[in-house]
């Protein structure tokens, strides 16, 4: 049966993923469909033809009516007051969905934690591990044997390295390149293009090529 699928956002990320998982269902991909947004907005009442069916106050009637979710909710400066947000709406871990374009390549043994995505063309792997609500989007190289940790963003065309150890919240922006055998600590930011070379610390944002601490994020 087809699980009908929620996104928490709005235009952007939400529904970019929102038309990619309907690609896949005229793909053949029937596990599950969008069927709308969780957004605040006032005065929206649809999203690129998705229907807005609530705000984040109607999420307990909304599980009440056997929805599912994929929260999207970002931003670099402040991303732990969103990861904090989303705590508050206490969905359970088994109504986020893990969805994964059947254009993507992922290794048979690479793990993903609850509420997870991963884009058209994106390749991840093996023995690479995902924490929850983690975002792989279009385009992505994850190497292999990498613990990632929750609600970290792999922006689009970026390369991450092998044996990397990359805490909760971190976002790897547009084009840019990790190396192998480093750490990302919580919260940090890698610039677009930038090429990382040395392990970075917690909610420190990373700049050029090579990289270099530029400030920190909030």
């Amino acid at each position: 049966m087809t699980k009908k699928v929620l996104m928490i956002g709005g235009l952007g990320n939400a529904s970019v993923i929102a038309h990619a998982m309907s690609d896949a269902n005229q793909r053949g991909y029937k596990e599950l469909e969008c069927v709308g947004f969780i957004n605040d907005r006032d005065g929206v009442t649809e999203i690129e033809g998705f229907p807005i069916l609530g705000g984040i106050e109607d999420i307990p009637r909304l599980l009440e009516e056997d929805y599912y979710f994929i929260n999207t909710i970002f931003k670099i400066d402040g991303q732990k007051e969103r990861v904090d947000f989303f705590h508050k709406m206490n969905i359970p871990d088994e109504r986020l969905v893990t969805f994964i374009h059947p254009m993507a390549y992922v290794a048979p043994n690479v793990k993903f934690g609850p509420g997870c995505v991963v884009m058209p063309n994106a390749s991840i792997s093996p023995g690479t591990e995902f924490g929850k609500s983690c975002r792989i989007m279009v385009g992505c190289t994850i190497g292999h044997n990498n613990k990632v940790g929750n609600f970290c963003f792999f922006a689009a065309n970026s390369c991450t390295g092998s044996f990397l150890n990359i805490g909760e919240g971190v976002t790897i922006s547009l084009n840019s390149c990790v190396r192998e055998f480093l750490t990302i600590e919580n919260y940090a930011t890698i610039a677009m293009g930038a090429v990382v070379l040395k392990n970075v610390a917690e909610k420190e944002i990373w700049a050029g090529n090579p990289a270099k601490f530029l400030r920190y994020a909030q």
